[in-house]
């Protein structure tokens, strides 16, 4: 049995707890506790370390999703669990456009430690406040659709809109292999 392992994080209040906890097929472990600081004034419970769920993905394969803290201070929670990761995803909340700047700073962080596929799940696209994918990605640094990640409207509350999520950055991961098979090949 082949293990997949698939980090989900982005800012406070992106929806990756619940993103995991819909999608999963075991109970998840989670570390939420009790927010005490100024994130208590619009979410009662925050990751202090980790979420973690499974889900079967085919007869031979197993994803095992870790949902990282999203404040700061817990960066090392992030490191921890990017290091061994196959791929991420990076949600977003599509209407807090405060938070782009920390979801950018997390994206940094990833990408500094690792080179992996990713894919940006664009959470709360339905809120009338919700800024087009094109504003997003540029708030990101992607100014270029040349080296632009796959961005994805997700749902986390829905299983079928998680489900596409997830097939999206499997399909991302299997072309990300092809293409280093190739260019391996090329260098020979």
């Amino acid at each position: 049995m082949e293990i997949m392992r698939i980090v989900i994080t982005g800012p406070v209040g992106a929806g990756k707890s619940t993103f995991i906890r819909t999608i999963s097929e075991i109970e998840p472990v989670d570390t939420d506790r009790k927010a005490t600081d100024d994130i208590a004034s619009w979410k009662a419970k925050t990751t202090v370390a980790m979420d973690f769920g499974r889900l079967q993905f085919g007869p031979n394969v197993a994803l095992h999703l870790y949902g990282t803290p999203g404040q700061e201070r817990f960066d090392f929670m992030w490191d921890i669990l990017i290091r061994k990761a196959h791929a991420f995803i990076l949600l977003v909340s599509s209407h807090r456009p405060q938070d782009f700047r920390a979801a950018r700073r997390i994206l940094a962080f990833m990408r500094h430690r690792v080179k992996i596929p990713m894919l940006v799940g664009l959470s709360h696209a339905d809120n009338p406040e919700a800024w087009p994918a094109e504003d997003i990605a540029i708030a990101l640094g992607y100014r270029s659709h040349h080296n632009r990640p796959p961005m994805v409207q997700v749902n986390a509350l829905d299983q079928r809109s998680v489900a596409a999520a997830m097939v999206k950055l499997i399909e991302t991961y299997a072309k990300y292999q092809a293409d280093q098979l190739n260019w391996d090949a090329v260098k020979h």
